[in-house]
């Protein structure tokens, strides 16, 4: 599932102030990783906000396209990822929900903690799960336009459900996230596990909310066959 060894940056889900990559296209998992651009007033310049990054040779030419790192932020409690590296190679901190438990521990960097907004950026930030069982701490991040979740919706085959664009996470399929999600109206969606939405977002994710118990035996079968070969 999860890639290892020389990474092979491929962008995906470029936009007028943000972009994303997958740093190992050909592994099952699909780690996506954002880059957001961010007005500065005081700077006249843009601040990147770099969100779940995997690292990967020319990514720091690509950040550089749409400004200066401000800082790195992790997503999901199992999302590290590289975001040590990055922001002490960028001289910047981690940020984590002030809530979100351990992960902030295993950081070898800075780690500043934000609350409801992700500190100037105007992305109001919120949780999606914050569960002992399974141990799931996710927050999405959300500006009026651009909605960004880390785990529980993603566009890998294994998320998909027949004719969806985006599904609900294999584990949640049962419980899904309607009452985080619902309501958010995106003009698009970036997830941590494949590529993005840029159109028709707001549909995408009601239909994957909407259709994630009723499409979960179809998904369920559909991973079985692909791991049995069949």
């Amino acid at each position: 599932m999860k890639a290892d060894g020389e990474a092979d940056l491929h962008e995906i889900d470029r936009f007028d102030r943000g972009v994303g990559w997958i740093a190992y296209p050909d592994e099952k998992m699909q780690r996506a990783s954002h880059a957001i651009a961010v007005p500065n007033e005081e700077t006249d310049t843009d601040d990147v906000w770099v969100i779940d990054p995997v690292d990967a040779p020319g990514l720091d030419d690509l950040l550089e396209e749409f400004g200066t790192v401000a800082g790195v932020v992790v997503g999901l409690d199992r999302h590290k990822r590289d975001s040590a590296a990055i922001a002490t190679r960028h001289d910047v901190p981690v940020y984590v929900p002030e809530w979100m438990s351990g992960v902030a521990d295993e950081l070898d960097a800075e780690v500043e903690r934000f609350g409801s907004r992700l500190a100037d950026t105007g992305f109001e930030a919120f949780r999606i799960r914050d569960s002992s069982v399974p141990p799931w701490q996710e927050v999405g991040l959300f500006d009026g336009e651009t909605l960004i979740v880390p785990e529980s919706l993603g566009s890998a085959s294994y998320f998909r459900g027949d004719r969806e664009r985006l599904g609900v996470h294999p584990m949640l399929r049962l419980t899904p996230p309607t009452e985080a999600l619902s309501g958010l109206n995106p003009e698009r969606i970036l997830v941590g596990h494949g590529v993005g939405v840029l159109d028709n977002a707001a549909v995408a994710l009601e239909d994957a909310l909407s259709g994630s118990r009723r499409k979960a035996p179809g998904l369920y079968a559909k991973t079985l066959r692909s791991a049995l070969g069949i």
